[in-house]
């Protein structure tokens, strides 16, 4: 999520800001969802406090979500509870974003340390299974590299729209933003400046909105004015090395992988696709249909019922 990203075309630019500050109508099992009861946990990580929630049984096995760049916890709030029946569900939100506390640097690294400290302060080291990762974009690139290092603490990880690109390919990574995030008089001046990253349409307009309300904060300025601004860290980026991102992140994962993509994703388009195909033999490839990056938010039933498939595949 951003607030000032370019090219979008109307309905991307203006997708909350004809609802003038009101919710959008929602179906019967996204309010059921949202409103199913979670326990909420915050943890030291590497130096700074971090945010979870958990849903179901702990002596089920493990499942931990993790999100992308910007993004938070509540990603997973309708999510989650479809899960919660057969698995332990713990959803984290990563330094610098939602309600977890910023720092002063950032690295793949300390990322990596705040997942096993969720895991381990959550119970999901304690079982008898060790636990599973589904995480989307950014947070699977973290996964990869939480992975590589500590794959005998982890039954498996799925992969969602990450795109790992082929050594010729450059990309410098996501922008560097240096100003800080500007203040909305209101809420409802707010909500109409939320964006997806990368820009996309997106028809599930109440799961947007929900996103977008957890996603900002009341403030209050020295002058006593009251306003409201992104909870997000603008400058997690800087000076964050990206270089492992272009290169085969595979290869020192002994846990199960499997790669989970939107079919209409620009960023995990075919040819990267394939690609990633070729890292690494017998490895599970799931194309969600009719949903670009942001799955969960384009097609979350089938998104649920992805994730369960591939579990059950697992034997999970």
């Amino acid at each position: 999520m951003a607030d000032d990203v370019q090219e979008m075309s109307p309905a991307e630019a203006n997708l909350l800001a004809r609802y003038r500050g009101a919710k959008p109508d929602a179906p019967d099992w996204f309010i059921e969802a949202v409103e199913t009861p979670y326990q909420e946990h915050f943890i030291e990580a590497a130096g700074v406090t971090i945010r979870y929630q958990t849903w179901g049984d702990p002596a089920k096995p493990g499942l931990l979500l993790s999100h992308g760049n910007g993004a938070h916890a509540h990603w997973y709030d309708f999510i989650a509870p479809a899960l919660a029946g057969d698995y332990f569900v713990v959803a984290m939100t990563f330094s610098g974003m939602g309600d977890s506390e910023w720092r002063e640097m950032y690295s793949f690294s300390a990322f990596a340390e705040e997942q096993l400290a969720v895991c381990e302060h959550a119970g999901l080291f304690a079982g008898n299974r060790k636990p599973a990762i589904v995480a989307h974009s950014f947070g699977g690139f973290i996964t990869l590299h939480t992975a590589a290092r500590h794959s005998d603490r982890f039954s498996g990880v799925v992969i969602v729209d990450s795109g790992l690109r082929p050594p010729e390919d450059e990309w410098e990574g996501p922008p560097r933003r240096v100003r800080g995030n500007r203040a909305y008089a209101s809420l409802e001046a707010a909500l109409a400046r939320f964006r997806l990253a990368p820009p996309q349409p997106c028809e599930n307009h109440y799961i947007a909105d929900y996103i977008a309300r957890h996603s900002l904060k009341q403030v209050t300025s020295e002058a006593g004015q009251t306003g409201w601004i992104w909870k997000f860290d603008p400058q997690i980026f800087i000076n964050f090395e990206f270089s492992k991102m272009s290169t085969n992140m595979l290869a020192d994962i002994t846990c199960r992988v499997a790669m989970m993509r939107g079919q209409d994703s620009v960023l995990v388009n075919d040819r990267i696709w394939e690609y990633m195909r070729s890292l690494r033999d017998g490895m599970d490839m799931v194309s969600v249909p009719n949903a670009q990056h942001h799955v969960m938010l384009d097609q979350p039933l089938l998104f649920i019922d992805a994730i369960k498939a591939q579990l059950d595949r697992w034997d999970y």
